[in-house]
Order: C-alpha cells, then sequence, then structure tokens
C-alpha cells in the first residue's frame, strides 16, 4: 500500500523545522566570529582560509555517508531522529568550548568537531522536509528552513552587538585575547543548538516506513562499505538537474566563504585602515560585521517566505538568477562605502540572495530526486556546497597576495563577481518547471487540512 502524506498546517511545519533555528545560530556563530576569533589569537591574514577548512573537509566526507545511511536506518527513534539527536550533542558541547580557546589550533580543531556535529545534523534534515511533506509543499518546507536560517543568523549575527549594549567589552587584550561578548554569545549558542532541536523532536515525529520502503531497505546491501557503494551508484544515474547546477554552486559557494572569511578585515581596512587582531579597530569592524550580517540575515527571515511563492509561481532560475546578482553588485559596491549606516544598504541584496540560496535550489532539485535516495542526493548536492569551499580555502591563500594585493577589500569585489556569474550559471540549468503554481498559498496563509 502507498501511504498519502496529508497535507500539514502552517504551524506543523514551523515545529518540524524549528530545529533549523539552533543550527543556524552555530553556523552563524561561525560566520561572524572564527575570523576574528582567529585574529585576536594572533592568525595571520593570508593564512585564514586554510583556519577554515574544517567546514568543507568534515561536510565534504561525512555528509553523503550520513546521507546514505540515513536512507537506510530503521529504529525505534525513527530514519533521521537519530542524526539530529547526536549531532545537536556535539554541536552545543564544542560551542559551549570554543571561547575557552588559547591557540589558534586549539579553536580550529575544536571547529573541525562542530562542524562534523552541525554536518550530521544538517543532510537529515533536509531529507526529512520530503519525508514529511507531500510534493506540492516541498517548497514552503525548503523556504521555512531558509527563514529560520535567517533568524538564527541574525541573532547569532547580533548577539555581541546586544551584550554591548549591557555593558559587556567587545575589547581584545593579550591577557583576553576572545572578548566577553563572543565567549557569551558562543555559551547561548550552545544553548539553542540542542534546545532547537529538541522541541522539534518533541513536536514532530516521523511517519513510520511503509511496507515496501522497509522491503528495500532490507533488501539493500548492508556492511560496511554499503554507503560508499550507495553513494558510488547515486553519482553514476545522478539527475541532470543537479548535474546542471553545478556552476552555479561553486560560484556562489566560492563567494559566500571569501565574503564570511574577509568582510571583518575589509571594514576595519576601509574605515579604520588596519587589519590588525589586537587594534581597537578591528574590533569595532567585527562589531559592525556582526551587525550587518544581522540585518542581511533580518532581510532573509522576512522574506524567505515570499520568495517561496515568487520561485514556484514564476520561474526559479530567474527569481535565483536575480537574487543573486543583486547581491553581487552589492558586495562590489561595498569596499567603496565610507559611512557606517550606509554600509546596511549592499546587505539587502545580500539578504534575498541568502534567502534564495537556502530554499530556492532544493525547491528545482526536490522533484528530480528518488524519495528511497532523498539522504543520499542531498548529501551528494552538499558537495556542491562544501567543494567549493575546500577550492576556496586552498587556493585564496596562494594569490591573496599578489592578485588581490593583499587587501581584504579585494577579496569581497572578488565575491561579488562571483556571485553575477553564478547568476548567469542559474539560466543554463536543466529543470522542468511544475505547472501547479500556487502550492504554496494556503500554507503562507497559515491554513492546512
Amino acid at each position: 500500500m502507498t501511504f498519502t502524506k496529508p497535507h500539514l498546517s502552517f504551524w506543523q511545519i514551523i515545529n518540524m523545522n524549528f530545529g533549523f533555528f539552533g543550527l543556524q545560530y552555530s553556523f552563524g556563530l561561525q560566520q561572524a566570529n572564527m575570523s576574528p576569533i582567529y585574529k585576536f589569537l594572533g592568525a595571520a591574514e593570508d593564512k585564514l582560509p586554510y583556519l577554515w577548512l574544517a567546514g568543507p573537509l568534515t561536510g565534504l566526507i561525512i555528509q553523503p555517508i550520513v546521507g546514505a545511511m540515513s536512507d537506510k536506518t530503521v529504529s525505534r527513534w525513527g530514519r533521521r531522529t537519530p542524526y539530529f539527536f547526536i549531532g545537536a550533542i556535539f554541536c552545543s558541547i564544542c560551542l559551549f568550548f570554543m571561547p575557552f580557546s588559547k591557540t589558534v589550533w586549539m579553536a580550529a580543531s575544536i571547529l573541525w568537531i562542530l562542524d562534523a556535529g552541525n554536518n550530521i545534523t544538517q543532510e537529515p534534515y533536509r531529507a526529512f522536509v520530503t519525508d514529511k511533506l507531500n510534493p506540492s509543499q516541498h517548497s514552503i518546507g525548503f523556504l521555512s528552513q531558509s527563514a529560520f536560517t535567517g533568524l538564527g543568523q541574525t541573532l547569532s549575527y547580533l548577539t555581541p552587538t546586544v551584550l554591548i549594549w549591557f555593558g559587556f567589552s567587545a575589547l581584545s587584550s593579550p591577557e583576553k585575547p576572545i572578548p566577553t561578548t563572543t565567549f557569551i554569545a558562543f555559551i547561548i549558542g550552545a544553548f539553542f543548538s540542542i534546545g532547537s532541536i529538541m522541541w522539534s523532536l518533541y513536536t514532530t515525529k516521523e511517519y513510520p516506513l511503509t511496507f515496501e520502503e522497509l522491503e528495500k531497505i532490507k533488501a539493500a546491501p548492508k556492511g560496511f562499505f554499503a554507503p560508499f557503494k550507495e553513494i558510488a551508484a547515486a553519482f553514476k544515474e545522478m539527475p541532470k538537474t543537479m548535474v546542471s547546477m553545478i556552476p552555479m554552486m561553486v560560484f556562489s559557494w566560492y563567494a559566500m566563504f571569501t565574503y564570511w572569511i574577509y568582510i571583518s578585515s575589509s571594514i576595519s581596512k576601509t574605515f579604520f585602515n588596519t587589519t590588525d587582531g589586537n587594534s581597537e579597530g578591528y574590533s569595532t569592524a567585527s562589531i559592525w560585521a556582526g551587525q550587518i550580517g544581522a540585518f542581511y540575515n533580518f532581510i532573509t527571515f522576512i522574506s524567505a517566505f515570499a520568495i517561496a511563492k515568487i520561485a514556484v509561481k514564476y520561474n526559479p532560475k530567474l527569481v535565483h538568477g536575480f537574487c543573486l546578482t543583486l547581491a553581487g553588485i552589492g558586495l562590489l559596491m561595498l569596499p567603496g562605502i565610507h559611512e557606517k549606516k550606509t554600509l546596511f544598504i549592499p546587505m539587502l541584496g545580500m539578504g534575498v540572495s541568502w534567502a534564495s540560496m537556502m530554499g530556492t535550489p532544493y525547491i528545482m532539485l526536490a522533484g528530480s530526486v528518488p524519495p528511497e535516495r532523498t539522504g543520499v542526493y542531498m548529501g551528494i548536492f552538499n558537495m556542491f556546497i562544501v567543494i567549493p569551499m575546500f577550492i576556496q580555502n586552498l587556493t585564496v591563500p596562494l594569490y591573496f597576495k599578489t592578485l588581490l594585493g593583499n587587501n581584504p577589500e579585494n577579496a569581497i569585489r572578488l565575491a561579488g563577481v562571483l556571485l553575477i556569474l553564478a547568476a548567469i550559471a542559474t539560466q543554463f540549468i536543466k529543470f522542468k518547471q511544475k505547472e501547479n503554481s500556487d502550492t504554496t498559498a494556503p500554507i503562507l496563509r497559515g491554513g492546512g487540512h
């Protein structure tokens, strides 16, 4: 017998995806604070990408394997749930201990474990959307995750500024290299990470596997090498839509990683003419970078559901390309801005682009992926994110001093150019537009059956 998935209400979808809030609060803390933490601990500017290798390398290794394993998992707790829970525990522990780092390599080592935890959680969570929702609600499911990405990262970026308002210090010193504001932000993140996942697990249960699904799992190869064989088979049979998305993903994520690594240094260079991690100017610039990061993530939060409707009603390729172009133009403008309040203008484009990046590619992808391979294909698709990041980490140090003139402002300009190239590449994706163009409307009105 086949199982017809019920039409979930708006709040049911919110509850099931609330765990994404804690996951993205964790990612936001990394994006906003890891380069400053490394600089506070004495890292050189051109070596920063090497210290960010943890994310892409752990994602490259872990996510396809975890995705393949979760497709074949049968347990009393469900198929995806064990991965959410285990990953959240690792994340919370590492977030708690990160601000106690005394050296660059201690911080980098904790980041490796933290990213492993994040990666254990993330792709099963993506697969959970297609497990739980019928096809007409895939778009709202993925875009609600985009909304929580915006909310979680908004608060994580903004937390140090809020702590300053309460009188905590944001300054670094040789005796206390990691500021108090950063210290407290990571402790808060540790509680959010485990708390939000536990809420989703409490309010949302997985559907029992059907007889057909159980039989397929029983018939699947067993043993240590089974996930690797499954990944290899999935690569050979990769949907054309996924293959055609590779250039867009390469340009997009090389650009975003460049932005996250160098935004604090770029602002510090533009406004204070320094990239010294122990200077007051750099500490101020890292707070400003957090503020504009919070702003663009807030734009992500409020625009995600609107982009869901527009992407389904019109052509997702055009919508995504337009959003990427806005972000690219904004980053090209950013190093030329010399008034703090004007820094927020380019972030409007970054916000809508980030909302689209977190949802629209998955809308295009979801209909082309076989349901029984959702986990492994979501893991493989994540490789299209982490491989560009990995390449960025390895290549930028090779040309930072020469092609970029040892200037972080030029790194931000490079990111802008790459986002525009990503927008162009988006238009070459082989994607079949669904005829049902208003499937998200009932959900966005808060309705359901």
